[in-house]
């Protein structure tokens, strides 16, 4: 069922006990969002706890409560209140769904690809860059103070959905959102210097990287992508893709990642084609101009498969 802001504020307000979750793979707002939300309801008085069912990265560790996340344990269950998934469809959570109980399931994403399900309840607004963006609405909804804590995480999920604030996606609430985020004590300088740091070896792993990458689709598309040895090695790939999309001539870029003998993870972003659209045709989702899925395929196979993807999206025009 597809809720209102207020009908999903009042969700949250009513759960005493709550497991928030995001996808696999997480970036800044999946990471930003959760804990944001975290802080918020905890001041609140709510007890709160946070899965993640993948490695965070550690340039995030310079937000309040990295230190608490933690991946769902093998046998593991837990039984809440209300269980809440954030920045994703439900089934891209990993085995975080095998270990949580609750009587509801509520969902809070700005992705336009998310269809929702009748198991649970949507909370779906499209127009905001992040979720992050989202959940200070849902603050703001529930009158409750976002505190230092919070504003840290939900400034770095807008800050990193909208490339710190240079994609289109970044509208004048956003701005203003971020206004009030570091007027509650959000520090972008921090938070920036944070998530630009790199050990040598991802560097070093960059380097590796970036002297495979493939351009095909006449030039039209960028490709980086990594073996199940090289993922495994390599221990942060996310800012790979930025490095490939600025090529001159290049509309789509992507990174595919092996993670095991038969499952790739792909990532997307492009200046002008739809990738949401090349995401949907493999269960995954996105926005129009960043967007992922997964491919349950050999590292090759799933290799020919995005790009002959990709290369059809840019034959047949899918601009959006």
């Amino acid at each position: 069922m597809k809720l209102t802001l207020s009908e999903t504020a009042a969700a949250l307000q009513a759960a005493r006990t709550l497991v928030l979750t995001a996808h696999v793979n997480p970036d800044g707002d999946a990471i930003g969002s959760t804990l944001g939300l975290k802080h918020v309801l905890e001041a609140l008085g709510k007890r709160v706890t946070v899965l993640l069912d993948d490695d965070i990265p550690a340039g995030f560790a310079v937000l309040p409560g990295y230190d608490v996340i933690r991946r769902p344990a093998e046998g593991e269950s837990i039984d809440c209140d209300l269980f809440v998934v954030l920045d994703t469809m439900t089934d891209r959570i990993g085995k975080t769904a095998e270990v949580v109980h609750a009587p509801r399931l509520l969902n809070i994403d700005h992705h336009h690809t998310n269809p929702g399900n009748n198991k649970e309840d949507l909370y779906l607004d499209a127009s905001r860059a992040a979720t992050c963006e989202i959940v200070y609405d849902l603050a703001k909804a529930m009158n409750a103070t976002i505190p230092e804590s919070a504003a840290m995480c939900l400034y770095t999920g807008l800050a990193t959905d909208t490339g710190f604030f240079r994609f289109s996606n970044a509208a004048a609430h956003t701005y203003r959102a971020a206004a009030d985020l570091i007027d509650a004590g959000a520090q972008p300088n921090v938070i920036s210097e944070a998530l630009e740091i790199k050990p040598m070896q991802t560097v070093k792993d960059l380097g590796e990287a970036l002297a495979q990458f493939e351009l095909f689709a006449d030039g039209k598309a960028a490709g980086i992508f990594l073996t199940q040895e090289q993922t495994a090695r390599m221990e942060s790939t996310e800012t790979f893709i930025g490095h490939i999309r600025v090529i001159d001539g290049v509309d789509v870029a992507v990174v595919l990642k092996c993670k095991e003998p038969q499952l790739c993870r792909v990532s997307m972003r492009s200046k002008r084609v739809d990738v949401s659209r090349i995401a949907t045709q493999f269960d995954g989702g996105g926005h129009v101009r960043a967007a992922g899925c997964t491919l349950k395929l050999p590292f090759e196979e799933a290799r020919k498969t995005i790009m002959a993807a990709i290369e059809q999206a840019i034959r047949e025009g899918w601009i959006a």
